[in-house]
């Protein structure tokens, strides 16, 4: 089920958010990672964040700021079982428009995001990391005039 981030999501929230990038992106050192858990922590409560509960536990969400997605991630226990697809279509059914950055070496979620019909719009580097990234762009194939 998806429903809104609530404040006693929090630590599981970040505890999947440390977990998923860790495994996606271990061409990026660890203490990178812990080392952003504090700049994650307020922007919980800044964004539009989705979760998806099963069970009565978190296993997925969704971050949004406006129309770009900050971030889908799934506990790796969950990764393969459409929670992330879920979250990406309730963020699909809200905007016409979405935008995120992935990077490069993240082959599988390049590929996911392609086949879920997001384009490349430019390749640039993630200054903090100094890894290249793709800012990719969705829209909605109803509209009339492309948005991207």
């Amino acid at each position: 089920m998806i429903r809104g981030f609530e404040a006693r999501d929090q630590e599981r929230v970040l505890d999947i958010w440390l977990t998923a990038n860790l495994q996606a992106h271990s061409f990026i050192p660890a203490h990178y990672w812990r080392g952003q858990l504090e700049n994650v922590r307020p922007a919980l409560f800044q964004a539009e964040v989705y979760v998806w509960e099963e069970g009565g536990d978190l296993l997925g969400f969704l971050g949004l700021e406006g129309d770009h997605i900050a971030g889908i991630f799934v506990s790796p226990e969950a990764q393969s079982r459409g929670v992330g697809l879920q979250l990406l279509d309730r963020a699909k059914a809200n905007r016409d428009r979405l935008t995120l950055c992935v990077y490069q070496k993240n082959v599988r979620a390049a590929a996911f995001y392609r086949r879920e019909g997001f384009t490349v719009l430019e390749e640039q580097t993630d200054s903090p990391s100094g890894e290249g990234e793709a800012l990719m762009c969705w829209v909605r194939s109803d509209r009339e005039e492309p948005l991207c």
